[in-house]
């Protein structure tokens, strides 16, 4: 089974052909197309580019936008009556993988 290493928005995320990931957002509306650097792929053989191979890319398809369940961001420092909470949503962009060679 054929694999890639991709990176996007200063994470790695593992992706096959037809697999759905979730990246965060990207400046592309639903349906355009996307290219990604492969940082490693492997079929029978295992190719390792520095930092990508060389002529390889994977192509995806922008899916949906959306946004992340909430984190809360709790800051306390006890005895001083410092309390703060924030909560953030990340947002993100899905991808579905089309190929990947």
């Amino acid at each position: 089974m054929a694999f890639a290493i991709i990176r996007s928005g200063g994470k790695q995320f593992r992706v096959e052909e037809g697999a759905t990931v979730r990246v965060p957002s990207l400046g592309k509306e639903a349906g355009e197309t996307v290219e990604f650097e492969v940082l490693v792929s492997t079929g029978d053989e295992t190719r390792v580019g520095t930092p990508a191979v060389d002529g390889v890319t994977a192509r995806g398809t922008v899916v949906e936008h959306g946004r992340d369940s909430k984190i809360i961001v709790f800051k306390k420092k006890r005895r001083k009556q410092y309390k703060r909470k924030q909560g953030h949503r990340q947002g993100y962009t899905a991808v579905k993988i089309d190929s990947i060679g």
